[in-house]
């Protein structure tokens, strides 16, 4: 089997009513997307998404002519790629995509088969006022959802544990709530200081007291000494590394000991392969691995599966925060957005990741 095209049609669907989010300072009027498709010679036709896959053009000649299975090569190819430009890991989410059509099996049998399903937890974008935020958490419990995530505004940080509190209260003991800070990293243009050492110190103090199952992100990335400071001084779990695009990095997290719950993004941060590799590296350490997946639908499965294959996620994160944010929005290139079962993402069966493209929605919101 050979390699004999890669197609890459940029999207741009509009948004009306914009949504807000929260990590962003300007409301996002345009959700970009980028799907890749990879061709062979014997009809099969792979599929990613996830990353904007920026300057790939002029690397395509690196992958046309080889044999798609070549996983191993393909991953270093990529990486070397990464260092000088864009993240092209969606690239390899359609060659494992291709691989599990070949087999006639789910990209998670190949990468495992360690759960057939895994519990959602619905992964909130916008600030809300504490009576808007305890209304969605009931409606989403009312949707079987068993578990939520809110952000908090590091500059109204009395108002987001106001919320939190508030969220607690109405939804009982049952309801696991994660809290956000998103300080590890920044979207494009936000230079505002982060909150210190000592200010999250005290807001995870209150968000203990809370039952809050993580605090996700609570300090920039290169600040280790602060993330072990926090670990031993509270018995909430603290999560981070989701834009961690270093294995290099990750491994010495892991070293060091630094979190519970290891994030990494298999289609924004470290690939699908390495993925697996670290998320069984933090399983013998009696860490967590539960990836980011805040990208569309396609970005959303390849997550799963790396997720399901090796086993050990409580937890999978499911982007939801109607009305602003819904799975039609979110995975508007796809038949049929990626479904919630009783409160959890099941791997789908078919061959491959499940992606079934929407040509018709590709052609309407494709970038001309």
């Amino acid at each position: 089997m050979k390699i004999t095209n890669i197609r890459l049609d940029r999207l741009r669907l509009d948004l009306d009513p914009p949504f807000a989010a929260a990590w962003d300072p300007t409301p996002r009027r345009h959700f970009d997307a980028t799907v890749v498709r990879v061709e062979t010679d014997e009809g099969i036709v792979g599929v990613g998404s996830g990353d904007t896959m920026d300057g790939f053009a002029a690397h395509r000649d690196l992958f046309i002519g080889h044999d798609p299975r070549n996983i191993a090569r393909h991953v270093r190819a990529i990486e070397t790629i990464n260092f000088h430009g864009g993240r092209c890991w969606p690239l390899e989410v359609a060659l494992w995509d291709i691989i599990g059509q070949a087999t006639g099996q789910p990209v998670a049998t190949l990468f495992g088969n360690a759960q057939q399903r895994i519990r959602a937890y619905a992964s909130s974008g916008e600030l809300k006022p504490p009576a808007a935020r305890v209304e969605s958490a009931l409606a989403l419990r009312e949707q079987g959802f068993r578990a939520m995530k809110i952000r908090i505004d590091r500059d109204r940080l009395d108002e987001g544990v106001a919320t939190v509190a508030a969220t607690r209260e109405a939804v009982g003991d049952d309801f696991d709530i994660m809290v956000d800070l998103n300080q590890s990293w920044r979207m494009a243009g936000d230079v505002d200081p982060a909150l210190d050492l000592t200010a999250v110190r005290r807001v995870i103090a209150q968000l203990d007291q809370l039952g809050v199952y993580w605090v996700e992100e609570p300090l920039p990335y290169p600040d280790r000494a602060g993330f072990k400071t926090l670990r031993a001084g509270t018995t909430t779990r603290i999560a981070a590394g989701e834009m961690l695009d270093s294995v290099r990095d990750v491994v010495s997290y892991l070293e060091e000991d630094i979190l519970d719950v290891y994030q990494m993004d298999v289609v924004l941060a470290v690939g699908m392969s390495r993925a697996r590799t670290l998320a069984e590296l933090a399983q013998f350490k009696h860490r967590t691995f539960t990836p980011h997946t805040w990208t569309n639908g396609i970005g959303l499965l390849a997550n799963l599966h790396v997720a399901a294959g090796v086993g050990g996620s409580g937890y999978l994160e499911y982007p939801y925060d109607p009305p602003g944010w819904t799975p039609e929005r979110r995975d508007f290139m796809l038949r049929q957005p990626v479904p919630i079962n009783d409160g959890y993402v099941e791997v789908p069966q078919a061959p491959g990741i499940g992606a079934q493209l929407d040509e018709e929605a590709i052609s309407r919101w494709r970038l001309q």
